[in-house]
C-alpha cells in the first residue's frame, strides 16, 4: 500500500465561521497529528464579498463564484503534486447552480479525490442529483458519516456500494467529569443547565425549545437554558439579528428571560468542550428529518451527555438503542416533559450519560483520522487505469504517452474508385454488400478533419471519390439522397433514409468550410443549399441534428445565408421542443427511448446554441449530454455506451450490449462540444474516457482497434468483439482519434487547460 505524505482539503476553514469549516479544520489537524510526517494543506471556498485572515495551513482560496479561481486551485494542487484531495462538500458553499463550479476544480485534477459528504438529499432537484452524481463519479471514495447517506446514495444517486465510506463524524478525545466544576467556572453554579450550541437559525427549532422551558420550570426552577453561538453568516447578511432579537421577545412574553441565556459567541473547540461540559442535558430540537450530519451532536455525546433530539437522520442512528431520547419535531409539550424528567432523575441521566461516552470512544479524532488515512491509502495505491476521473492524462491510454499515430492502411483498403465500401469479413473488404451514403459521408467528414494542421491530408483523388458518390447519390427528382448502391453500381432505392440525407448534409457542410480545394468547396455549398430545404418535412430527431451539425460548418463561410440562419432555428427549436415534452427529472432526453449515435442531439444544441448565441439551446443540450454521459458511465468509471440490445425499449436504463463504435465518437464529439462551450474540465474527462473504450477500458478489458492498421472491431459483445471491422467502426475511430490529436495539441499549446505534459509523473 502506497501511504499518502502530501494530503489537500478542499472546503471551508476557521476562522470563517461555519460547520464544514470547523470540520475541515479539526480533520486537517487530526490527520498532521497522526503520527507520521505528513504535509497537509488547505483550499479554502471563500464566500462573495467576505475576507478571512487565514492561517499559514490555509495555502490557496477560492472565490465561490470565480471559476477562474477554481481553475487555478487545480492547477495549485497539480503543480504541488499533492498524493491525494479529501473535498468537504455542501451544497451551499461553491459557486454555480447547486454549487456545480467545484467539477471545474476536480476535473482538473490528477491525484485521486476522497469526497465527504455533509448533506445528502433525500429529494433533490435535478441539477442537485446531477452535480452530485458528477462529484461522486470523479471520487475514488465518499464518505458519509451515517448509514442513511449510503442508503441515499445508492438508490437516488446510484452510486456502487463498493465506493462507499461510512466514516462517523469525529469528537474531540475528553474524560468523563461531573458538570459540577465548569458549572461554576462559566457562572451557572448549582444551577439545572440544558444546552444548545451552534450557528444560529430557524431550522434549529431554538424556538420549540423555548416553549418548552415554562413547563420544565415548574419542574426543576433552578434549570437554566443556554443557547451558545452567532447568528448564521447568511442569515445576518439577509435579515440580520431579527431571528435572534424574535426568540428574546418570545422569551420576555412567557416571562423567563432570566431562565433563557443567549451567548453570543463562536468559540474554539477547547471553550466549546468547557461548555459542553456543564450541560446536565444537551437538547437538539431541529426541525428537518434531512439533517445527515450534526457536528454538535456528536461532540455532546461525545463529551458524554444526556441527549435529547428530534429525530433528524444522525439523531436517529447515533441515539438509537437507548443510547438517548428522541422526540417528535416541533413538540414542545414532549420536549418539556422529557427534559423535566431526566433533569428530575440523576441516575437515569447518569446512565445516559455513561451509554453515550462509552459507545462514542471509537469516534474521536484520532480514530477518524486513522480511518482517513485508510482512505487515502486505498485511493493513492490503486493503478492508474481504476481512477475514473482521466481528464489529465496526457494520453486517453497509458501515462505519460501520446495518443496512438494515425494509421489509414485499413481505411484505405475499403476503398475503390466507386467510394468506401459497407462491410468486411474480419479485416477483408465484402463487396456483397456494396456501399452507402451514410459511410460515404462520414468518410468525407474524415477527409475534411484531415485538413487541420498537424494531420496528413487524405489523397485529393479518394476525397474526390467521397464527393463524387454524395453527387450521385443525390436524386434530383425526389430533392432527397439515396442511400444505398450495389457493388454493380446500381442504386437500390430512390429516396435514402431522412438520417442518411442528413448526415449527407453534415458531410457536405463541413466539406464547404474545411475542404483543401476551392472548386470542391463551392460545390458542396451549392449542392447543400439544394439538399438543405428537404429537412423541413422531417420527422426524424437524428436527421435534424445532423443537419444542424452540417449547418454550423456551412454558416462559416456562409454567415449571412439568410436560409440556413432560418432552417438552423427552425431544427434548434424543434429539437427544444421535443426535449421539453418529454423531459422529466430521472428521463432527461429528447424521446421516449434511446437509440444509435445519441450524443449527436445534445451536440447539435450545444454547437448551435454557441454559433446563433442562444443560450437556452446550449443550456439544454449541456443538461440532456449531462444526463445520456451518466447513463454511460459503469460503475467502475469506464465508458459504456448504449447498447444496441436498449433500442426500442421506453424509458428503461440502457442495456449494456451490443457496444457500437459509433456511440463512443459521438460522445466524443459531443463532450469536447461541451467543453469548449462551458470550460467545464469533467467535459474532456468524459470525451477521453469514450475514447479509452477503443483502446480496452470497457467491459471486456479488450482493445477493439489495431494501431498498426487504423482498424476498428464493429462492436462488442457479452462475450468478445466483433471481429468485423467494416466502414462505420473504422471511420469512427479515425474521427475519434484525429479528435484525440487536436485535444493534444490543444493542451500542448497551453489552450486554457492545466499544463498536462507537466503531470505526467504526478498522476497515480
Amino acid at each position: 500500500m502506497i501511504l499518502p505524505r502530501r494530503v489537500a482539503f478542499v472546503g471551508n476553514s476557521l476562522p470563517r465561521r461555519c460547520g464544514i469549516a470547523t470540520f475541515t479544520t479539526d480533520l486537517q489537524q487530526a490527520i498532521a497529528a497522526n503520527g507520521a510526517t505528513f504535509d497537509t494543506t488547505i483550499v479554502a471556498m471563500t464566500d462573495e464579498g467576505r475576507h478571512y485572515d487565514y492561517p499559514p495551513i490555509v495555502r490557496f482560496q477560492v472565490q465561490e463564484h470565480s471559476l477562474g479561481g477554481y481553475e487555478r486551485a487545480a492547477h495549485f494542487l497539480n503543480t504541488e503534486a499533492f498524493d491525494v484531495v479529501s473535498l468537504q462538500h455542501e451544497f451551499g458553499i461553491f459557486g454555480g447552480d447547486a454549487g456545480g463550479h467545484i467539477m471545474t476544480l476536480l476535473g482538473g485534477l490528477a491525484m485521486p479525490i476522497v469526497t465527504t459528504l455533509h448533506t445528502v438529499l433525500a429529494q433533490p432537484s435535478p441539477v442537485q442529483r446531477r452535480v452530485l452524481r458528477e462529484i461522486a463519479e470523479v471520487s475514488t471514495n465518499v464518505v458519509v458519516m451515517a448509514e442513511k447517506g449510503r442508503q441515499l446514495l445508492r438508490s437516488e444517486y446510484g452510486v456502487p456500494e463498493a465506493k462507499i465510506l461510512t466514516i462517523p463524524h469525529g469528537i474531540p478525545d475528553c474524560a468523563f467529569v461531573e458538570p459540577d466544576a465548569a458549572k461554576l467556572a462559566r457562572g451557572f453554579g448549582g444551577r439545572a443547565v440544558i444546552l444548545t450550541f451552534g450557528l444560529i437559525s430557524p431550522n434549529k427549532g431554538i424556538e420549540v425549545m423555548i416553549e418548552a422551558m415554562p413547563a420544565i420550570l415548574r419542574t426543576r426552577a433552578d434549570a437554566v437554558y443556554v443557547v451558545l453561538g452567532a447568528t448564521h453568516p447568511n442569515l445576518i447578511r439577509n435579515e440580520g439579528e431579527s431571528y435572534r432579537e424574535s426568540l428574546k421577545k418570545r422569551t420576555r412574553e412567557l416571562g423567563i428571560e432570566a431562565q433563557v441565556v443567549f451567548l453570543d459567541q463562536f468559540v474554539d473547540q477547547a471553550t466549546l468542550v468547557e461548555f459542553i461540559s456543564m450541560c446536565d442535558v444537551y437538547v437538539t430540537p431541529y426541525l428537518n428529518e434531512a439533517q445527515m450530519t450534526s457536528g454538535t451532536l456528536a461532540y455532546s455525546f461525545g463529551v458524554g451527555k444526556a441527549v435529547v433530539s428530534t429525530p433528524y437522520w444522525h439523531a436517529r442512528e447515533l441515539l438509537a438503542d437507548g443510547r438517548g431520547v428522541l422526540v417528535p419535531f416541533g413538540d414542545s409539550a414532549t420536549i418539556g416533559t422529557e427534559i423535566a424528567a431526566l433533569l428530575s432523575d440523576d441516575s437515569r441521566r447518569q446512565a445516559l450519560r455513561r451509554v453515550a461516552y462509552e459507545h462514542s470512544r471509537s469516534m474521536t479524532w484520532e480514530r477518524t483520522a486513522e480511518r482517513y488515512l485508510a482512505a487515502f491509502e486505498t485511493a493513492v495505491g490503486r493503478p492508474a487505469s481504476s481512477i475514473i476521473r482521466v481528464s489529465n492524462r496526457t494520453t486517453p491510454s497509458e501515462p505519460g504517452q501520446r495518443p496512438p499515430r494515425l494509421c489509414l492502411s485499413h481505411f484505405l483498403s475499403m476503398c475503390d474508385d466507386t467510394g468506401l465500401l459497407q462491410h468486411a469479413i474480419h479485416c477483408v473488404p465484402d463487396r456483397s454488400h456494396g456501399y452507402c451514403v451514410d459511410d460515404n459521408a462520414r468518410a468525407l467528414l474524415l477527409a475534411c478533419a484531415l485538413n487541420t494542421p498537424g494531420e496528413e491530408p487524405l489523397d485529393e483523388r479518394l476525397t474526390s471519390v467521397f464527393a463524387a458518390f454524395l453527387q450521385n447519390a443525390w436524386n434530383p427528382q425526389t430533392l432527397r439522397f439515396r442511400n444505398f448502391m450495389s457493388f454493380e453500381r446500381r442504386w437500390l432505392e430512390d429516396s435514402g433514409s431522412e438520417d442518411s440525407h442528413g448526415r449527407a448534409l453534415w458531410a457536405l457542410g463541413e466539406c464547404a468550410r474545411n475542404d483543401a480545394n476551392l472548386s470542391r468547396r463551392r460545390w458542396a455549398a451549392a449542392l447543400f443549399a439544394e439538399a438543405a430545404p428537404s429537412v423541413e418535412a422531417f420527422r426524424s430527431p437524428r436527421a435534424w441534428a445532423f443537419t444542424l451539425l452540417g449547418l454550423d460548418a456551412f454558416c462559416v463561410p456562409f454567415p449571412q445565408d439568410a436560409r440556413a440562419l432560418e432552417l438552423k432555428h427552425l431544427l434548434a427549436a424543434r429539437l427544444l421542443s421535443i426535449l421539453g415534452s418529454v423531459e422529466t427529472q430521472d428521463w432527461v432526453w429528447f424521446e421516449e427511448g434511446l437509440s444509435y449515435d445519441n450524443a449527436r442531439l445534445p451536440q447539435a444544441l450545444i454547437v448551435t446554441g454557441v454559433s446563433l448565441g442562444v443560450p437556452h439551446y446550449t443550456c439544454a443540450g449541456l443538461r440532456a449530454l449531462r444526463w445520456i454521459m451518466m447513463l454511460q458511465t459503469a460503475e467502475n468509471g469506464f465508458f459504456r455506451p448504449v447498447g444496441s440490445h436498449s433500442f426500442g425499449d421506453l424509458r428503461r436504463p440502457p442495456l449494456a450490449f451490443d457496444q457500437q463504435p459509433l456511440e463512443a465518437t459521438a460522445s466524443i464529439s459531443a463532450c469536447l462540444a461541451a467543453w469548449r462551450a462551458d470550460g467545464a474540465p469533467s467535459w474532456k474527462a468524459h470525451a477521453l474516457r469514450a475514447f479509452e473504450w477503443f483502446l480496452g477500458a470497457n467491459d471486456l478489458a479488450t482493445p477493439l482497434i489495431d494501431p498498426d492498421s487504423g482498424s476498428c472491431c464493429d462492436g462488442l459483445h457479452p462475450d468478445r468483439t466483433n471481429e468485423n471491422r467494416g466502414a462505420e467502426s473504422v471511420v469512427s475511430y479515425l474521427l475519434g482519434l484525429v479528435e484525440m490529436h487536436r485535444l493534444d495539441r490543444c493542451v500542448d499549446m497551453g489552450a486554457n487547460l492545466v499544463p498536462l505534459r507537466a503531470l505526467r509523473n504526478r498522476i497515480h
